[in-house]
């Protein structure tokens, strides 16, 4: 889906991050070239013996790199932690670049490359993903098709059916605007007409609707705070902004045909590594319950479902300190040893 808070980048202004004072620290950024694209790649931690943890950001092309490490940069004492701006998102788009090459094949070849890169840089034959929202689909794709390379995958507010959860999405706001007598809200609807949604003005005209009722965001971050803080540690710089968005609009029109024939109950039956569910109680932008659902028949080695009642579809940016936590004790709990710095917070 598109970039869940386009509008917090705003308040991430300057690029100036705290350095951890660990002698093994690790903190390196760079271009990987993969098949004619440049592909940003960030990587940080406090301890480069720690269990690596890929971010699969959220879209197609809504680079949250900027919030995931502003909100949830705490698990970088934890855990050698990846940022990885796919392609056509964040510092890897080019706007010059055919969007045709945006397919979800091609962002699965990527990861795999991605995958290779930091197994060789840090001595690992497995690393823990995560992938939030559209992350959590490409996530679940790449683990059936490469469980060797895969600790553990945790899917945050995963999307599973786009047609499905078009058509939930839909029926909440046409519920809560006429609960309400909204009549602006319904009357956006009578001009968006039923799903299935196919181009990007569409897709944040009906999300916006959504987070109208909480069903984004149920409890946004204090918008002053965030971007007062951000003064002193922000992680985007002011003429990146405009791209960011740029980018998730341009993959949401390339991709957004093929994404209505997702469908992870049917292409993904089954895993053979280890996954966990973070999913908010309030969610109806993917609709948590189809998530829910589909975790009930998906088998799996282990897994788990944790709920998060304070939040909507935006888990990580609701509640990070219980989000953290929830990471560090699920990839325990498959007998990693991450670390436990004194710094940590």
């Amino acid at each position: 889906m598109r970039n869940p808070a386009a509008w917090l980048l705003l308040a991430l202004c300057v690029a100036c991050g705290p350095a951890a004072d660990a002698g093994a620290e690790v903190r390196s950024s760079e271009r990987l070239t993969i098949d004619g694209a440049a592909l940003y790649l960030e990587v940080r931690g406090a301890d480069r013996e720690a269990p690596v943890l890929l971010w699969l950001h959220g879209g197609p092309g809504g680079a949250e790199r900027p919030l995931f490490r502003y909100f949830n940069g705490d698990l970088e004492q934890h855990f050698v932690v990846a940022y990885w701006d796919q392609r056509g998102a964040g510092r890897s788009f080019d706007p010059a670049a055919d969007p045709e090459q945006l397919t979800v094949a091609r962002h699965l070849a990527d990861l795999d490359a991605v995958v290779d890169h930091l197994g060789r840089s840090f001595g690992r034959d497995e690393l823990v993903l995560v992938g939030h929202s559209w992350g959590g689909a490409l996530g679940l794709l790449y683990a059936r098709a490469h469980p060797s390379k895969v600790s553990a995958f945790i899917a945050v507010a995963p999307m599973v059916s786009t047609r499905a959860q078009q058509q939930a999405e839909y029926d909440f706001v046409l519920a809560e605007a006429t609960r309400r007598g909204d009549e602006d809200a319904l009357a956006r609807l009578r001009e968006l007409g039923a799903p299935p949604y196919e181009t990007s003005d569409e897709m944040i005209a009906i999300e916006r609707l959504t987070d109208r009722y909480g069903g984004v965001f149920h409890q946004p971050p204090n918008r002053a705070v965030a971007a007062l803080v951000a003064m002193f540690r922000g992680i985007v710089t002011p003429w990146e902004i405009s791209r960011i968005i740029r980018a998730n609009e341009v993959s949401l029109d390339a991709m957004e045909s093929e994404l209505l024939g997702l469908d992870l109950p049917q292409s993904v039956p089954h895993v053979d590594v280890p996954i966990f569910f973070l999913l908010g109680r309030h969610d109806r932008h993917v609709d948590a319950e189809l998530a829910a659902r589909y975790l009930e028949s998906l088998r799996a080695p282990s897994k788990q479902l944790i709920w998060f009642e304070g939040s909507a579809h935006n888990v990580p940016f609701e509640e990070p300190e219980r989000f953290n936590e929830t990471v560090l004790d699920a990839v325990e709990s498959i007998g990693l040893e991450a670390e436990h710095s004194e710094n940590a917070g």
